[in-house]
C-alpha cells in the first residue's frame, strides 16, 4: 500500500499553497510510485481535520495521523517520508 500524505489547506491560505507546491516538487523529486498525496479543503472536508487534529492550516497527516501541524522544512519532510518508505 502507498503512503498517503495530505496537506490540509483553506482557500485562499497563501501558506497552504505553499506548502501544496513543496509537496509536490518533493514527491517529484523522490519519484516515488509508493507516495500518494492529495489536498484536503478543510472547508468541504471538516469532520476529516477535526478528527484528526488539526487547529490550522497548513498541516499535513501521513497515513492518517497528524505529523506535521505547520509547514515542515524539506529536509524534515523528505526525512519522514524516507524513514517511511525504508519502514515498508
Amino acid at each position: 500500500m502507498p503512503i498517503v500524505v495530505e496537506v490540509f489547506s483553506s482557500p485562499g491560505c497563501s501558506k497552504c499553497s505553499h506548502a501544496k507546491s513543496v509537496l509536490r516538487k518533493l514527491v517529484d523529486e523522490m519519484d516515488s510510485e509508493e507516495i500518494e498525496w492529495r489536498e484536503v479543503n478543510i472547508l468541504k472536508e471538516l469532520d476529516h481535520a477535526v478528527a484528526l487534529g488539526v487547529l490550522s492550516t497548513p498541516a499535513i497527516a501521513i497515513d492518517g495521523a497528524l505529523v506535521f501541524t505547520s509547514l515542515p522544512s524539506v529536509n524534515k519532510l523528505r526525512s519522514e517520508l524516507e524513514c517511511r518508505l525504508g519502514g515498508k
